[in-house]
């Protein structure tokens, strides 16, 4: 099953138990977690089709997604680095034994679930 739904991914605190929660705000209460977003985002997969299927079962309407899936993003982009920061990158994604994507996803994750919006970034998702 492809997710067509928009989702969030960030990363748990130790005292929320570690790893990453991925939360889908199209489908109320439907999240998932897992040690890695990877692994995060084919859990919620799994919790996709169960709240979907719950949905059905109960007779609730199941909502489309936010985003066409025409619009929405791929996952993928191409993007140009220092050769010293490329280098730094490769050099500690090899050292915790992960590729320079799991790497920069990673990083990325921490960086946005970390950063706090600002009152323009707020207003402006409003």
């Amino acid at each position: 099953m492809k997710v067509e739904y928009p989702f969030t991914i960030r990363p748990l605190t130790k005292g929320e138990g570690g790893g990453y929660l991925i939360e889908f705000p199209d489908l109320p209460g439907c999240i998932s977690d897992g040690d890695t977003p990877e692994e995060a985002i084919r859990n919620g997969v799994d919790a996709v089709r169960s709240w979907i299927k719950t949905a059905k079962a109960s007779g609730d309407p199941i909502p489309k997604p936010s985003v066409a899936p025409s619009r929405a993003y791929s996952g993928r982009w191409v993007t140009r680095a220092p050769r010293t920061l490329h280098r730094r990158l490769a050099e500690r994604a090899a050292a915790e034994g992960v590729s320079l994507n799991q790497l920069t996803v990673a990083l990325l994750s921490e960086g946005l679930g970390t950063r706090v919006p600002s009152d323009r970034s707020r207003r402006r998702s409003a």
